[in-house]
């Protein structure tokens, strides 16, 4: 029997190359749901491709622009937790930019379906909330980031307490070869540029701030019960070691691939088989050399913010979520530099009255107030 999908962000990257690996599978997958924020043409071209019944925009204005006959449309945020909960879906993929993600994810999770996380804010922002909604339900969650995916696939067999320490690889994003004094008149066009991986707009700016490594970080913490203070971040340019696993008898295991986003994918989706596919094969004879070095935190400011954040817990990952959201997408607007980023989010965590334990509505309410101190701080602020 196919295994019957929704994916949530169909329009985005992720969903994209979800859809590419779904077509190159044959009938191992059938989508059965896709949602998207404003994309109405392309969500009425996918679905038409895949015989999809059921589609879900979340702006509401630009849902009434829909044409697709003989499709039930649903409108709105709450049209993705709708679809996220379908009775004949089995696997949901959250390919969503942002905060957007986390209610989907408790949703489907309560339902009882497995989650295809590519939404690094759902654990960053919940990841308690996440653990005990998996403790007392029949949802599963599995990765599909490229780092978290390679861990899990090197976990794969392994006891628990043979576990020392997690690595996740950095390339170094767009960035990395302009000095620290560059960054500061550094265009959205530049960082966007990034020299390994096709990602969508929001996750290549956080890759050229190493944001995306803070936030990844505090996703393992959640992913795999992982204390912070033993997970590490290793710059690797060529961005073929994707993570790696060390262990107490002094053997670390990596998993290798090309940077290609359609691999963790797939895997998500077939877990625990592994399918045969179309996909290009690693050549290490053609790429010759492999390279790691430290992480700069001088340079990287934004990785320490997310540290920091996590540490201290509560609210704080809620809204430094929401405060990078609202920066990266000011910078990718032209209305602060891409140095006021870290800025902006730092002004806004110093500003939060923090919650210790937070509920769901706590974690939702510091997320909206975020937005709105962080705008303020972007309205100071000047990109000349």
């Amino acid at each position: 029997m196919p295994r019957n999908l929704v994916v949530l962000g169909s329009t985005g990257s992720i969903g994209r190359q979800t859809l590419e690996v779904v077509r190159d599978l044959g009938d191992r997958v059938r989508v059965v749901g896709l949602a998207a924020a404003t994309s109405v043409e392309l969500l009425q071209r996918q679905a038409e491709n895949f015989e999809v019944s059921h589609v879900a925009l979340s702006d509401a204005a630009t849902a009434r622009k829909w044409s697709g006959a003989g499709r039930q449309m649903l409108a709105g945020p709450e049209a993705l937790v709708h679809l996220a909960q379908l009775p004949e879906a089995d696997v949901i993929v959250i390919g969503t930019v942002g905060a957007a993600g986390l209610l989907p994810a408790l949703a489907a999770l309560r339902a009882g379906k497995l989650v295809a996380l590519a939404n690094k804010e759902t654990l960053v922002m919940a990841g308690p909330l996440i653990r005990r909604e998996l403790e007392s339900s029949r949802g599963a969650l599995v990765p599909i980031d490229s780092e978290h995916s390679a861990i899990w696939q090197c976990l794969q067999g392994e006891s628990e307490r043979s576990i020392e320490r997690l690595v996740l690889t950095a390339s170094g994003g767009a960035l990395r070869s302009l000095s620290a004094e560059e960054l500061s008149s550094v265009t959205p066009q530049q960082a966007l540029q990034h020299p390994t991986w096709s990602m969508g707009r929001k996750i290549t700016i956080d890759s050229a701030t190493l944001m995306n490594k803070g936030l990844e970080v505090l996703e393992a913490q959640w992913l795999f019960d992982g204390p912070l203070d033993r997970i590490d971040l290793l710059l690797h340019q060529q961005s073929i070691v994707h993570s790696m696993v060390m262990f107490d008898d002094s053997s670390t295991k990596a998993q290798l691939g090309l940077p290609d986003m359609r691999l963790p994918i797939q895997y998500a989706l077939s877990h625990p088989d592994r399918w045969p596919n179309s996909l290009s094969r690693l050549d290490l004879a053609s790429i010759g050399t492999l390279t790691f070095g430290t992480v700069d935190l001088d340079r990287y400011p934004c990785v320490s913010l997310a540290l920091e954040a996590g540490k201290a817990g509560g609210t704080y990952p809620a809204v430094l979520c929401a405060a990078d959201e609202l920066a990266v997408e000011a910078f990718l607007q032209g209305q602060i530099r891409f140095t006021d980023i870290a800025d902006v989010i730092a002004g806004t965590i110093d500003a939060h009255n923090h919650c210790s334990d937070p509920s769901l509505d706590d974690i939702l309410e510091s997320d909206g107030w975020a937005r709105r101190v962080a705008a303020g701080l972007v309205a100071k602020a000047s990109p000349s």
